[in-house]
């Protein structure tokens, strides 16, 4: 027995040797054929493997908190909306490369279910890296800062690889040139490679308006737009709800109550 366990650590199988007593223990009461004895091996170390490659891959997607769909609740919102978050969980939109524009007024669960779909994608095997607009534009400063003769696409290099990149909060201040210029160098180098998912208080249409020269903002958001999943989040703060204390007048420019897919 002892050579078999050394066996199985040359071959670096730890699924199998932490297994395996359990595992023969089952098969003797079973009287298990060798092959299912084998088969249930095998699963064994495949589900380590898959546990220590989601492990890295939530790590690395730099989610802020334990918001996935299992402490979400879905029931607050319009049952067809509830019908589109659950397709999209699925995340066939990564296959089409197509984006989620996720908008609604502050408080009402844009965050949690952006980064409630990035879990998604970790669980589906993918990389996804979760960030805010201020802090991407903030990196991106910062590396002009220390290799001032860097070209944009070594900047933009650490969010090209991720299947799918968050960007949260986008559009609480309107762009400067440089940062306009690094979001819409952004997208044309992620579409159709890969996925985006955009929250923003702001409703789509008024993107362009964040940007310094609209040609380049209607450039930007013509990718972006027609090959996104519009989802649109309405009512009070669920922030508010939980501290009621803290109840503040409705937001007048709460975004209209329509999802459109592509």
């Amino acid at each position: 027995m002892n050579d078999l366990y050394q066996q199985l650590k040359d071959l670096k199988l730890p699924g199998i040797t932490e297994n395996l007593p359990s595992r023969l223990t089952q098969a003797k009461e079973q009287a298990l054929p060798h092959q299912d004895f084998l088969k249930l091996l095998l699963q064994d170390e495949l589900e380590r493997r898959y546990q220590q490659g989601l492990y890295k891959r939530l790590q690395q997607a730099l989610f802020e908190g334990d918001h996935t769909f299992e402490n979400y609740d879905l029931t607050s919102y319009a049952f067809p909306l509830q019908q589109l978050i659950q397709d999209l969980k699925k995340g066939d939109y990564l296959k089409a490369y197509h984006h989620i524009l996720i908008m609604g007024p502050t408080g009402t669960g844009k965050s949690h279910l952006a980064q409630g779909l990035g879990n998604q994608v970790c669980r589906q095997g993918k990389r996804d890296k979760f960030i805010r607009a201020r802090k991407l534009s903030e990196d991106f400063e910062a590396q002009r800062l220390l290799q001032p003769n860097s070209t944009s696409s070594k900047r933009l290099q650490p969010f090209l690889h991720p299947h799918l990149l968050i960007l949260d909060d986008f559009g609480l201040n309107a762009l400067t040139t440089k940062q306009a210029e690094d979001f819409y160098e952004l997208i044309a180098e992620k579409h159709q490679k890969s996925s985006f998912i955009i929250t923003s208080n702001r409703p789509v249409e008024a993107w362009v308006e964040l940007f310094p020269d609209p040609v380049m903002g209607n450039a930007a958001l013509d990718r972006l737009a027609n090959c996104a999943y519009h989802v649109i989040l309405e009512g009070e703060s669920h922030r508010r709800k939980n501290h009621p204390h803290l109840r503040l007048p409705k937001n007048p420019a709460s975004p209209e109550d329509t999802e459109n897919r592509p």
